[in-house]
């Protein structure tokens, strides 16, 4: 899990297209079944991530927010942004600490690029009684929200891209080069983007986070089963699924699933499809790769990018990491 931002686009027009085809190709092909964690964060998906991130097993939102309460003034000197661009804003809670260290300097313009209409409401909230910030909304996926914002850039200033959270821990190591790659492509030399990445630590530590006891990620997880019932037409049974958490050593990842807890066939009315699943079988909903600072400095190089400052917390392991272009 992350406070990425990675919400579904509202269920119609093109959204619900989408939707339904990540749908068709996760559940309807052949092999593993899966579905892109962005779909995780409806309205209520949302606000039980924003609960989870209260729970004392899931250490990642505090350690974070440590890191930017300790060092945001030190980020900004270096940053010097004119304009600040967040991908995936959230609630923009922690953001905020960096926002105002960099309006402490000068006036800052903030674009936030975030798929859930919910998310960018929290941050216009968070955000609005901060003098000399320029507050921009875009709902759009990160890279072509990303495009937006830089059109209105201008011939001058300095951007600063956050993806904050360990946001990039949900994609696989080929598809975080892609990702950092497709970034840099889009700044110009200078530019900086701000990283956060939950560190490697010990599996029990991780699960927990993972496999609460109140239960809170359940719900986040089977969450997802209503949405598809809703929003699809799907005819899901909650209760025939439990949310599993499991670490791979190998990849440093931990996996959420939802498991069939019996044989069972779904059908979705709005997508004339119907899956089997069998007992046992899982719905992958999400990984979350534990990096390593030597391994996330060689995934920025080989984008493009060469290292300004690391900012670490020790007690729940976790990197923010500033590049330039």
């Amino acid at each position: 899990m992350s406070a990425c931002g990675l919400a579904p686009l509202p269920a119609d027009g093109t959204a619900f297209e989408r939707f339904a085809a990540d749908v068709r190709a996760g559940l309807g092909g052949p092999g593993r079944k899966s579905l892109p964690p962005m779909h995780l964060y409806d309205a209520l998906g949302s606000a039980l991530f924003e609960a989870i991130t209260r729970l004392p097993e899931y250490g990642v939102w505090r350690a974070e927010r440590r890191v930017l309460e300790r060092h945001a003034n030190d980020i900004a000197a270096c940053c010097q942004a004119d304009t600040v661009i967040e991908l995936g804003s959230g609630s923009a809670t922690k953001t905020r600490l960096l926002l105002e260290a960099s309006l402490r300097r000068h006036p800052v313009s903030y674009v936030a690029v975030d798929v859930s209409p919910s998310a960018l409401e929290g941050t216009r909230a968070t955000l609005r009684d901060l003098d000399g910030l320029a507050v921009t909304l875009v709902e759009a996926d990160y890279l072509s929200g990303l495009e937006r914002a830089l059109q209105a850039r201008g011939n001058a200033g300095r951007v600063l891209v956050l993806f904050l959270g360990s946001s990039l821990g949900n994609y696989a190591a080929g598809e975080a080069s892609r990702w950092l790659g497709a970034i840099r492509r889009s700044l110009r030399s200078g530019d900086g983007l701000l990283v956060g990445v939950d560190l490697d630590k010990p599996a029990r530590r991780l699960l927990s986070a993972y496999a609460d006891p109140l239960g809170v990620t359940a719900a986040f997880n089977l969450n997802l089963l209503a949405r598809m019932n809703r929003e699809l037409g799907a005819d899901f049974d909650p209760s025939s699924f439990r949310h599993v958490a499991r670490f791979d050593p190998r990849t440093r990842d931990v996996e959420m699933h939802l498991r069939s807890l019996r044989a069972q066939q779904v059908h979705f009315a709005r997508l004339g499809l119907s899956v089997v699943l069998r007992a046992g079988e899982t719905i992958h909903t999400e990984s979350s790769h534990k990096y390593r600072t030597e391994e996330l400095d060689a995934l920025a190089a080989g984008a493009g990018f060469r290292p300004a400052g690391h900012w670490r917390d020790d007690a729940w392991p976790f990197l923010e990491a500033l590049y330039t272009a």
